[in-house]
């Protein structure tokens, strides 16, 4: 029994045994058996091919179907970053008519399942077969065929990013929200108008506070953009079921497909971590502290 001396009442050192905590290593080592007997099950498996993942590992097309994955995951993460702050802003407005059309907005994409709305948009043809943009009573304008504008990429974009600005906005209505009201207090104080204060005072403080969640967003995007499946977007998924249909390879081609959003993923996680140590606590500080906001209003002043 090992024992370390801490200081006592008097200032004398006084001797006190660690007790020995043998459930914890039990439970530790049956956890291990049990993931190793696993990983064995998986690895030594006769039915599985291992040298078949390697060599589609670096496949051109599962390249490719990676490449699209990030294009995805990036466009429909801004769309709905940029969309999620004019929705939270609608939201937060006096207006009762614009503040009504955010909340239902927000109600509307975060009720229905990404899978469906990502099926609508790819299939918008059949409700407009044409999409016309034209000066009202006239008929200057243009039009498009719906099927050549609505493509796998352009569905899956769309539906994710437009799902995405709902969840957004509830983020961003929260960064707002915790901006202190004695802030736009005094930004009323010298005379600014509601959308000069939103954009001047508010928002820069609020993104801070936004950012890094950010990144929990797009690695959940990352591992979404797997339902683009559905709408042939040509995405990492696609690509490995468009191949396991021809050899039925279908474990081994999962398993690359699993490997490359793993690696994604790891690489958002410590990009993510980059930002949270950039804004995270610093953000905080800043915005109880009314750093930021003293010279935000000391430059709107000047």
């Amino acid at each position: 029994m090992r024992t370390e001396p801490i200081p006592g009442v008097t200032g004398t050192s006084v001797p006190v045994a660690r007790a020995a905590r043998w459930g914890r290593w039990l439970a530790g080592a049956i956890a291990l058996l049990v993931a190793g007997w696993l990983v064995y099950l998986v690895v030594d498996n006769p039915n599985l091919h291992w040298d078949q993942v390697a060599g589609y590992l670096f496949d051109p097309r599962i390249l490719d179907g990676v490449w699209v994955t990030i294009e995805i995951s990036v466009l429909a993460t801004a769309l709905g970053l940029v969309l999620g702050v004019a929705i939270a802003v609608l939201r937060l407005s006096q207006n009762p008519v614009l503040s009504g059309l955010a909340t239902l907005y927000i109600w509307f994409f975060r009720g229905t399942p990404v899978l469906v709305q990502l099926i609508f948009w790819y299939n918008l043809a059949f409700l407009f077969p044409e999409l016309v943009l034209k000066i009202p009573f006239t008929a200057i304008g243009l039009k498009w065929d719906t099927n050549q504008v609505m493509t796998g990429f352009t569905s899956a974009m769309l539906g994710l990013g437009l799902n995405l600005a709902a969840y957004f906005a509830e983020t961003v209505r929260a960064g707002i929200q915790a901006v202190d009201r004695g802030q736009t207090e005094a930004a009323y104080a010298l005379g600014m108008t509601p959308a000069k204060r939103m954009r001047v005072i508010v928002l820069p403080q609020a993104l801070r506070i936004i950012i890094p969640p950010t990144g929990n967003e797009f690695i959940s995007m990352l591992k979404t953009t797997s339902l683009v499946y559905v709408v042939a977007g040509h995405d990492l998924m696609t690509n490995a079921s468009q191949i396991y249909k021809t050899n039925n390879l279908i474990m081994e081609l999962l398993i690359v497909a699993s490997l490359w959003y793993m690696l994604m993923t790891a690489v958002a996680t410590f990009l993510q971590g980059r930002l949270e140590r950039r804004f995270g606590s610093e953000a905080v500080r800043l915005v109880r502290s009314g750093g930021l906001s003293a010279r935000l209003l000391s430059k709107a002043a000047a």
